[in-house]
């Protein structure tokens, strides 16, 4: 969570792209971007280098030697964000505009990869060179500050507090997932080395760069110290889709700036016809949007067999379903109406979960998680596709607290039930004589049946009523007496004072 002077510093920043003319919040994330990955390459590549050195390993740096930008020849070194940040604000503009952006459109050698796709239409929108001074100026002083911090998150943060500022919620319901809820869900799916990953609407790609992450950290020897590993890590993992050509943009790069170098992100309606995956994923994350309702006429009609609805988010635990292979896992945000919707598509859905496949938890979430950009409730539904049942113990969790504020301001607080969550999701065996009053508890599958596969977590919660003994109302009239004496005392002393 990006607080105080840092805060600021980015605050202004953005303040300047609006002086400057540029308006629309996802053109400023996107042109901040394309800086962040410049700034990004240069360091990455410097990392690198040192890495190698320490391997007694040659390195080949993208910037070393001669480099072709169209049809001129430049010194590579003129491209690095340390070297041009010192230039004349004339003189850096053009260097900007003439070669380092052309230069970074075409960095991908492979025309067809995600980041040559979507950077092959993007634009140069910082308009004058004082304006791109300033803006380069004011990111070498937010990242300077950052190294202060020996946070090795705080970069992520920086980016996610800018992605924040584009995550108002739109008229299909599309609002940013908190990174510290997404990391959540990754680590109750623990990714594996040879999972193949999708979020049929990534939006800015944060699941896939955090069951990145989470693989970095906990399976970095057995991926990148194996060549056949490490290719399915880099190329065949990861895979997006998204009906915004920006937000593609920025999550291919996202993915790049990550270390992932061709992640599979592509333009595509994934309720439509033109999704045709089947049984091809083996653990899907996402967050899909809630509120958007569709034109049955465009929507696939595999997901309309299994529950004939316009709901988005009824529709995308279908196609969820069909893009899973048997065995493969997927956590999801769902709004509280999926969990206890009445209809015939909400109970046709939550029953093909339960019977045809296996219900493995439901994290009931606060309200407040989505703040300030919406109040709704949600919960994240954890199953695993069998085709054929398996659900028997379902694992109920009742989440107080993430970690932050409930309101608006959303501030940091001690009170955190996630590290409680993974944990206790991982040992549920040890969840069998916890009681229906705790905070988590299992539930059993017939049970689940004979209440219409009501997923709600207040179904099956037992609360503890504590007996208040109150006084009698003789007591009560005998105090309201007492009282008014004094009042009426209390006025007669003040009329003789008057």
């Amino acid at each position: 969570m990006i607080t105080g002077e840092l805060k600021n510093k980015i605050d202004r920043l953005w303040e300047t792209f609006w002086t400057g003319g540029i308006t629309n919040p996802l053109d400023v994330v996107e042109q901040m971007t394309y800086l962040m990955f410049i700034h990004d390459l240069d360091a990455a590549d410097n990392q690198r280098a040192r890495e190698r050195a320490m391997l007694c390993l040659p390195h080949q740096s993208i910037f070393a030697g001669e480099v072709q930008v169209g049809e001129r020849t430049i010194l590579g070194n003129q491209l690095k964000w340390s070297v041009f940040h010192d230039f004349p604000a004339g003189q850096m503009y053009s260097v900007m505009q003439e070669w380092v952006f052309p230069f970074i459109k075409n960095l991908h050698a492979d025309k067809d990869s995600a980041y040559a796709k979507y950077m092959g239409d993007a634009i140069f929108k910082i308009p004058t060179p004082l304006m791109l001074d300033k803006i380069v100026t004011a990111m070498d002083e937010i990242y300077a500050q950052a190294e202060q911090l020996h946070d090795a998150d705080v970069r992520g943060d920086i980016y996610e507090y800018l992605l924040s500022k584009i995550a108002t919620a739109g008229v299909n319901g599309q609002f940013r997932t908190p990174r510290h809820i997404i990391r959540m869900m990754v680590d109750l799916m623990a990714p594996r080395a040879d999972d193949v990953i999708c979020d049929p609407a990534c939006g800015t790609s944060g699941f896939l760069v955090a069951a990145g992450e989470y693989l970095k950290e906990n399976r970095k020897e057995e991926i990148f110290f194996d060549r056949q590993k490490k290719d399915h890590y880099m190329n065949h993992m990861f895979h997006g889709y998204d009906m915004d050509r920006t937000m593609l943009r920025i999550g291919a790069m996202n993915m790049m700036t990550h270390g992932i170098d061709n992640p599979y992100i592509e333009y595509r309606d994934s309720l439509s016809d033109q999704n045709t995956d089947r049984e091809k994923y083996t653990l899907i994350l996402a967050n899909p949007p809630f509120k958007g309702s569709l034109d049955a006429d465009i929507v696939s009609a595999d997901l309309l067999k299994v529950c004939k609805t316009k709901k988005t988010e009824l529709l995308f635990l279908a196609l969820f379903l069909r893009m899973l292979k048997v065995g493969g896992r997927c956590a999801v945000i769902v709004p509280d109406g999926v969990l206890f919707g009445s209809s015939k598509a909400h109970k046709d859905i939550r029953k093909e979960i339960v019977e045809g496949n296996r219900l493995e938890a439901v994290v009931s979430m606060p309200s407040g998680v989505f703040k300030p950009y919406a109040g709704v409730s949600t919960a994240v539904l954890v199953f695993t596709k069998t085709g054929h049942g398996g659900t028997d113990d379902v694992w109920f969790y009742d989440m107080k607290a993430d970690g932050f504020s409930l309101d608006d301001k959303r501030t940091e607080i001690k009170e955190n039930d996630i590290p409680d969550i993974v944990k206790r999701f991982h040992n549920r065996e040890g969840e069998k004589k916890r009681e229906r009053t705790e905070q988590s508890f299992l539930v059993p599958k017939e049970e689940i049946a004979q209440n219409g596969y009501d997923l709600s977590i207040n179904k099956y919660k037992k609360v503890e009523y504590v007996p208040v003994e109150y006084p009698s109302t003789q007591e009560i009239l005998a105090d309201l007496k007492e009282l008014e004496m004094e009042i009426t005392k209390g006025l007669a002393e003040l009329e003789e004072m008057v």
